[in-house]
């Protein structure tokens, strides 16, 4: 499809406009004047008012990313789409500022200090061309709604074209491409690592082991002695290093030897990851390429505590996992014992998104959801009564369950899932006995409902099968993850959805 083809598809403004220079319109004569309602570019000019804030966004035409050659890959051609939308968010906005500034002067025309210096007649003359502006100001707002609307449904539709065609899941996981390991992955959470203990891991087909050190600060190291290549955690912390069980060997969070009894002490090392901890999580970052300054934040919202924090190891790939969990359409079929019990099937169940990026809402289900690179899931759900929804929206929601995932990629048919669930009601719930227990039997409860479906999908995902073979509307995260992380393993320099962009 050429450049010229995909805009004209599309019906959007940018990709045809080009730049125009008007003046400021008269509102009326005697001194009043609607105020540079117009400006350079068609855009409006700076307006000292309350509503400032909303309507300061940048004209993204400035932005809008320079493709060559005459045809466009099916990428460009969706950045294009989304680049077009957010110019007609841009200039939606700025049609509403024209009707907020014309109100303003309708306002002033009516003051009783104006009414003193003019006629009846006069008016009378310029409420009339107020008037005018105001409809043709309005007809503008209808419009760029329209092409809004418009814009979004054509860009869902080529997103669907454009998956059905290209995405393609199939046939035994291959390696991990290096790309995907350069980012900052959850491993436990901090209340799992007391002082004098170890957790054993598995990432990206490798193990590992998390322990603290003197100063209180986890660290990872391979879980494997330089020495006879024995499983380190099944020795000790002592001190603030981690010593082998097979002969005592000690290693610091660094993974540098520090003691070797019965033997001289030679300089050994043994591989270790960058290790932090945030928010009650440990992360690690397995990737070659130096560590990212700041790790993502995946606190719940304010107003929510946490109740339970659950770990399990799932004997299924990392990306089949969060296909599921980026999923809902298939709850009323799938959780017909768990959560979704007595839930009825809508006749049209979709996923809305902003023009670029991965989260968004699903309608008519009042559940917010989000993707977080690399590995991670955020929902938001309205409930009224366990169990139950209540509303079209989270917002028409008295109360909430907030939910993270993490699916760390253990093996290529393995997954580590961090998962922790927070309420913004209940706190007493915290202090019941056991509570913890009933929490963990619950997620096992919803998570097994799903294996059996996801176990099944890898078994025959293995033997050739396409597991994205017919991408429908509702399946748009899911099918963002994937063009997400198909481009992070090509090692793509602009990432697609990426807010930084």
């Amino acid at each position: 499809m050429t450049a010229f083809a995909t805009a004209a598809a599309l019906s959007l403004p940018i990709s045809l406009c080009r730049s125009s220079k008007l003046s400021c319109k008269k509102g009326v004569r005697g001194g009043f004047r609607v105020f540079a309602v117009l400006g350079e570019e068609g855009g409006l000019v700076d307006k000292k008012s309350t509503w400032g804030p909303l309507f300061d966004v940048e004209d993204p035409r400035s932005k809008m990313p320079k493709f060559k050659g005459k045809f466009l890959d099916a990428y460009q051609a969706l950045e294009v789409a989304r680049y077009d939308i957010q110019y007609c968010d841009w200039r939606a906005r700025q049609d509403l500022l024209t009707i907020m500034i014309l109100h303003e002067k309708v306002v002033e025309v009516l003051n009783p200090l104006a009414r003193e210096f003019k006629s009846i007649g006069t008016m009378k003359k310029e409420l009339a061309e107020l008037q005018d502006e105001l409809s043709q100001a309005h007809r503008q707002v209808h419009i760029s709604e329209a092409r809004v609307s418009t814009a979004l449904d054509k860009l869902a539709y080529m997103e669907e074209l454009s998956s059905r065609k290209n995405l393609k899941v199939s046939g035994p996981v291959q390696p991990y491409q290096p790309h995907l390991k350069n980012f900052w992955y959850p491993v436990a959470f901090s209340t799992d690592l007391k002082d004098g203990t170890m957790i054993p891991i598995d990432c990206f087909e490798e193990p590992w082991v998390l322990f603290r050190g003197k100063d209180g600060k986890p660290g990872c190291v391979q879980n494997t002695c330089a020495h006879r290549a024995c499983p380190l955690h099944l020795g000790s912390v002592n001190e603030g290093r981690i010593q082998c069980p097979y002969h005592g060997w000690e290693y610091s969070t660094d993974g540098k030897c520090e003691k070797m009894p019965s033997t001289l002490l030679l300089n050994v090392k043994i591989k270790s990851l960058p290790c932090s901890e945030q928010e009650g999580m440990i992360w690690v970052w397995p990737g070659s390429d130096p560590p990212a300054a700041t790790l993502p934040s995946l606190q719940p919202p304010p107003g929510f505590q946490v109740h339970a924090e659950i770990v399990m190891e799932l004997p299924v790939e990392h990306g089949l996992l969060l296909d599921n969990l980026l999923d809902l359409a298939h709850a009323p079929f799938t959780h017909t014992s768990t959560f979704a019990k007595g839930w009825s099937v809508p006749s049209l169940v979709k996923f809305l998104t902003p023009a670029s990026g991965l989260q968004g809402y699903w309608d008519p289900y009042p559940i917010d959801m989000e993707f977080r690179p690399p590995c991670m899931v955020l929902s938001t759900i309205g409930i009224s009564k366990p169990g139950k929804l209540e509303g079209q929206s989270t917002s028409e929601c008295a109360t909430h369950l907030h939910q993270l995932h993490v699916c760390l990629p253990s093996s290529r048919q393995k997954t580590r899932l961090l998962y922790r669930m927070s309420l913004d009601f209940a706190p007493v719930l915290k202090h019941v006995p056991f509570m913890h227990y009933l929490w963990r039997y619950f997620a096992e409860q919803v998570l097994n409902e799903d294996l059996r479906l996801v176990l099944g999908q890898q078994e025959r995902m293995i033997k050739g099968a396409n597991v994205w073979n017919l991408p429908v509307s509702y399946d748009k995260l899911g099918v963002r993850y994937r063009l997400w992380r198909d481009a992070v393993e090509k090692g793509a320099k602009q990432l697609p959805f990426d807010k930084s962009t």
